[in-house]
């Protein structure tokens, strides 16, 4: 439910909130090592950042929140940072369950699920299912996720299902083949740690998103780092190609 007293505090209404925020969280590993730890330290951090941003969206009223979380490159990463973020993912939704079940949080996952270790595909199953009466905030966490290959994917089954008689070819049957399908196009694109880049995040359904590029690394964007981005993108005049 949508908290007006915060939207108040902060000095934001209700019709300026973007309905669809996506968040590159970056600099994990930069901030551990500023700190001279080990890049897992960082990713800990980063995880416990989370929980944060997602009730701060809940009680502004974001629609549905997008973070990217593990992309489909990061596989080159040594195993031990692998296996760390396999089990922070775990981790996190089995101790966030019941909280995002009260707060009427819906849970999606998109990405490959065919890669990933079991015990993580059975929990984000379980995390499907036990939200997906909720109302509330969408909480979409991209786990194996590249977005050119998520556009491959849905090419070939729009093809294989024409061929088959079962679709006609157009925008509408492209974008259901997603593993964004039913999800509204992304309003917002936050990455934080100074990057000027998208890195294969969303490159359709954010394709008229406004960007928002921070230097501030994952671990210290707090709430008045993300309230200062939504009042950023408050100011913008977002024009779709018009005038």
């Amino acid at each position: 439910m949508v908290k007006q007293e915060l939207l108040e505090k902060y000095g934001l209404c209700r019709e300026s909130i973007p309905g669809h925020v996506a968040i590159i969280m970056d600099g994990n590993g930069r901030w551990a090592k500023a700190r001279h730890m080990p890049r897992t330290y960082g990713h800990k951090k980063g995880a416990e950042r989370v929980k944060e941003i997602v009730r701060l969206s809940s009680d502004l009223g974001v629609g549905t929140l997008t973070l990217y979380a593990f992309s489909t490159e990061n596989w080159k990463r040594p195993r031990e940072e692998v296996g760390l973020l396999m089990g922070l993912i775990i981790e996190y939704l089995r101790k966030e369950l019941r909280e995002l079940w009260e707060e009427n949080v819906r849970f999606y996952s998109i990405g490959d699920r065919d890669a990933l270790p079991s015990e993580v595909r059975a929990v984000i199953e379980e995390s499907e299912a036990e939200t997906k009466e909720n109302t509330g905030l969408n909480l979409v966490v991209a786990i194996n996720y590249g977005g050119q290959d998520e556009l491959v994917q849905a090419a070939k089954r729009l093809a294989e299902d024409f061929k088959a008689g079962k679709t006609e070819l157009n925008q509408q049957a492209f974008e259901d083949r997603f593993y964004t399908a039913g999800l509204p196009a992304v309003d917002y694109v936050i990455r934080t740690s100074g990057e000027l880049r998208m890195s294969n995040f969303l490159p359709y359904q954010a394709a008229y998103a406004e960007l928002c590029f921070t230097q501030t690394l994952w671990p210290d964007f707090d709430a008045e780092q993300y309230v200062q981005a939504l009042r950023e993108y408050a100011g913008r005049n977002r024009r779709f190609g018009g005038i």
